[in-house]
């Protein structure tokens, strides 16, 4: 698919063209070359070929189809929560978590001109991690599909009054000028990316590593249900780090939970709270067991 902006087009086909050379080495991710997942792949495993995809779909597609061995999606932020969709995607996926990468995030505001302007283009989540500072300077938020294909798109316009809130290596690829940098409302803002492919890892490679393992599940629809679920997971200890609900179709009379716990399957506490988990529930699925990047508790 490609529906990028025109300057992004021939970096785009000559990413693509590498990543075809050896799909063994290609990492599929959601934006135009310059974006937050470009940065977050080449920093998670230098010697990867990165393979931009225009949306998420796209970048999960490209693994199903065997055009990428992997692909880097975010997944939540620090300042603005999980990143849409990614809850309902990766269930339906097929694919499975086999790591996690903690990206830094710095965004610097490019134009063409010095402004002022009216109106900043970006993705949401920036936008919303850099709110503050445009409220403060009167600048209208405008939604676009991903940072960099952002900076791509005010390049295309030519307008002065626009601008692009966007990793710096953007403004060096689309040829814009940095007027602001470090502009996130927090110095400590990290996005959390999951590394997804068509097999999990083998037990093997994580014994005696910290793992995660992530899971949806949905409890059954009688009191208490969620209270009972989650009951093995106290009386075996263990760590849940993350739950949210999200809502399985427009009946809203099914709801959906998503779960990070410390552990994996094999060791016998986790075994025994993902057994008395699944008496509880009407459908429960591992989406992947990994080595931990960061330490919880």
């Amino acid at each position: 698919m490609h529906s990028y902006p025109q300057p992004a087009l021939a970096l785009v086909a000559d990413m693509e063209a590498a990543a075809a050379t050896d799909p063994a080495r290609a990492m599929a991710l959601q934006g135009a070359p310059g974006c937050n997942g470009h940065r977050a792949a080449l920093e998670y495993d230098p010697q990867c070929l990165p393979l931009p995809c225009f949306s998420f779909e796209d970048a999960l597609d490209a693994v199903k189809e065997g055009r990428a061995a992997r692909a880097l999606i975010p997944i939540e932020n620090s300042q603005h929560g999980r990143v849409a969709d990614i809850h309902f995607l990766l269930p339906e996926s097929g694919l499975y978590i086999t790591g996690e990468y903690f990206l830094p995030i710095s965004y610097a505001l490019m134009a063409l001109s010095d402004g002022p302007f009216s109106a900043a283009y970006s993705h949401p989540q920036a936008l919303g991690q850099t709110r503050h500072y445009l409220r403060n300077r009167g600048i209208v938020p405008m939604a676009y599909a991903d940072t960099a294909g952002a900076a791509a798109y005010v390049k295309e316009m030519g307008d002065p009054k626009a601008c692009a809130i966007s990793p710096r290596i953007a403004a060096e690829l689309y040829g814009l000028k940095i007027l602001d940098e470090g502009i996130e409302d927090a110095a400590d803002n990290t996005t959390r990316f999951v590394a997804l492919a068509n097999k999990p890892l083998d037990a093997a490679e994580l014994v005696g590593v910290p793992a995660m393992t992530t899971l949806v599940f949905e409890v059954r629809n009688v009191p208490a249900a969620l209270y009972k679920a989650l009951g093995g997971m106290a009386t075996n200890g263990i760590n849940m780090t993350k739950l949210e609900s999200y809502q399985k179709g427009a009946s809203f009379s099914a709801t959906r939970f998503y779960a990070d716990i410390v552990g994996a399957p094999g060791e016998a506490a986790v075994d025994l709270a993902l057994e008395e988990l699944a008496f509880h529930c009407k459908d429960l699925r591992i989406l992947g067991t990994y080595p931990q990047a960061r330490v919880r508790g």
